[in-house]
């Protein structure tokens, strides 16, 4: 039997008919309102149709003021509902399951994109960032709980849209991962100074969404194993954040690592037998597993299917998580439930540019190019110039700022 091609059951109650999971990828799909636009359906129906058990939707951001990137989808009521059903509707063909992953960017948002970005304290980038992303101002309390409400009234409105479940984005250097990390949040107040104070923010937002869409709705979370920055969130820490969330009955957890500034999620932190073995973070995955009895996802480096299978058969985790891949093979699931490799190998995107290429930006920037090709039915191109993308990302960035300041003028 196919280890991949096997139904999951999550603690609220849902089956996932196979164990292919389409991590989060942001599209740039949004129209400027923060409405998801008609290609960003197509393409999730397209994926719905390479038979993926679950996808989970790139960056929706629960506030207008607070993008992460250009052309994120926004969720902060109900004016876009019709077009959320509609992308459900879509992305949930062939009895695939589609969460959406809420997000703040905190201070994780590129110069000129909003009118300021915040954080937990006022930390500055390492300097060959700076140029790209400013420093943020430190959040007050009350600012907090706002955006703790934010994110339970956008689960709502996703449960009201008809997705199938939600995802919290707590790794990769955005808000919630900057909060846990002692060397983004070195606040003395109720949300740091320890590693449980430093929770307190994710607990209390897994607590707004769970109470906005009940027990019997999937609630997940994506959570790095560690942010491989001296100073950052540690595994010890993550184990423990993960004990507690799994004890607040949280349904799947994904683990992932890195952030912009130390990008292991892309592979540039593995070393040579975790490339080798192809899932970057399994060593982490055995720790879990051994602590907590929640289902369990391992994104990041896996390539074929012995790799896949193998991961499963172990029983260290209960899902496979590509992201990459689909947006240059979007039907590789096929393959997989057929004992098959994938057609593509992912490789690293490099543009020549060092500064660029050390930050990884153009492994969100080149697949977001694909995504949009195949949402307006051109299809993926493997061999697109990463240069000539980061070129047409810039003409569009400044394009975007430009927008943002003649809005501040008026």
């Amino acid at each position: 039997m196919n280890p991949l091609d096997q139904p999951l059951t999550l603690p609220c109650g849902a089956v996932i008919k196979n164990r292919i999971f389409k991590s989060a990828m942001s599209e740039g799909l949004g129209e400027k309102g923060g409405a998801p636009k008609p290609s960003l359906a197509k393409l999730y129906r397209i994926w719905a149709e390479g038979e993926i058990g679950l996808c989970v939707t790139g960056n929706v951001m629960v506030d207008q003021r607070a993008l992460g990137e250009p052309g994120n989808v926004v969720i902060e009521d109900e004016r876009n509902l019709a077009s959320l059903r509609f992308w459900a509707e879509q992305a949930q063909l062939n009895n695939t399951h589609c969460w959406v992953q809420l997000n703040h960017p905190g201070k994780q948002a590129p110069k000129g994109l909003n009118r300021e970005n915040v954080a937990p304290s006022a930390i500055p980038f390492r300097k060959d960032m700076q140029a790209f992303f400013e420093t943020p101002r430190e959040l007050k309390e009350e600012e907090i709980w706002e955006i703790i409400d934010r994110f339970g009234k956008a689960a709502e409105i996703v449960k009201k849209a008809g997705f199938s479940g939600v995802q919290i984005h707590g790794a990769h250097g955005y808000l919630v991962s900057q909060f846990l990390s002692p060397k983004h949040n070195q606040r003395e107040d109720a949300w740091g100074g320890s590693p449980e104070k430093r929770r307190k923010f994710v607990v209390e937002v897994y607590r707004s969404m769970r109470k906005a869409v009940g027990h019997d709705f999937p609630v997940g979370i994506k959570l790095n194993s560690a942010d491989f920055q001296r100073g950052g969130f540690t595994e010890e820490e993550s184990l423990e954040t993960i004990r507690v969330l799994a004890g607040m009955g949280i349904d799947l957890i994904e683990i992932s690592g890195g952030t912009y500034e130390a990008p292991a999620m892309v592979g540039s932190k593995a070393s040579q037998s975790t490339l080798e073995r192809e899932a970057y973070f399994m060593d982490f995955a055995v720790k879990v597993r051994k602590s907590v009895d929640v289902p369990l996802v391992l994104t990041g480096g896996f390539k074929t299917y012995q790799g896949m299978a193998g991961a499963i058969e172990s029983g260290d985790v209960d899902m496979v998580g590509l992201a990459r891949l689909l947006a240059i093979e979007p039907d590789a699931a096929k393959k997989l439930l057929q004992g098959k490799n994938p057609s593509q190998i992912i490789q690293k995107v490099k543009t020549g540019f060092g500064p660029i290429d050390r930050m990884s930006v153009m492994e969100t920037v080149w697949y977001r190019e694909q995504l949009e090709r195949i949402g307006e039915g051109k299809g993926p191109k493997p061999n697109l110039s990463a240069f000539w993308v980061f070129l047409k990302y810039m003409f569009r960035f400044v394009f975007k700022r430009k927008g943002v300041w003649k809005e501040r003028a008026s």
